[in-house]
């Protein structure tokens, strides 16, 4: 496999940054390379379509709107919790705007940001961090491979950089 498509095991450097203001929001910088399993939605869908038929050695940059990547804010992800709820919490650290903690869901954690504090409520914000931003990616591909019938079958890259069973 000598691009980047559907069931390739991807391997790349990125630096993640606002466009606005350069910011940098997340780096492989001084780390091991991203490896994910292409057309399993491991990634955003634009960063996974703006890399197909990319080659190792190839470099991209790109800049994603919301709706390509992590989605516009949506009011029905913030919800209002008694205060009480986060008793346990508050006995550790006080709660702050802007905080970020994870709520253990029935379909597993889920992080979300304090966006109010009040006497007897709490409002949270369950919308990913960076839904409504326009995202810019500078990409290294630095390996490639097919991926095997196992991590196919199981949506996931196993071994080096994914999951060992």
């Amino acid at each position: 496999m000598d691009t980047i498509q559907n069931n390739a095991v991807a391997s790349v450097h990125y630096t993640g940054t606002f466009p606005d203001t350069g910011e940098v929001f997340d780096s492989s910088e001084g780390r091991d390379p991203l490896v994910f399993l292409v057309g399993h939605r491991q990634m955003i869908s634009g960063f996974e379509e703006e890399m197909l038929g990319a080659k190792v050695g190839d470099r991209r940059t790109f800049t994603l709107e919301p709706e390509r990547a992590y989605g516009l804010p949506d009011e029905a992800n913030v919800t209002t919790f008694p205060r009480g709820d986060f008793a346990a919490v508050e006995a550790q650290v006080p709660l702050e705007v802007g905080m970020t903690l994870v709520a253990d869901m029935l379909d597993g954690p889920r992080p979300f940001t304090i966006i109010a504090v009040e006497d007897d409520t709490i409002r949270a914000d369950f919308n990913h961090k960076l839904a409504g931003k326009h995202l810019t990616f500078s990409v290294e591909v630095v390996e490639l491979r097919a991926a095997d019938e196992s991590e196919i079958s199981h949506g996931h890259v196993h071994g080096k950089g994914g999951v060992i069973h």
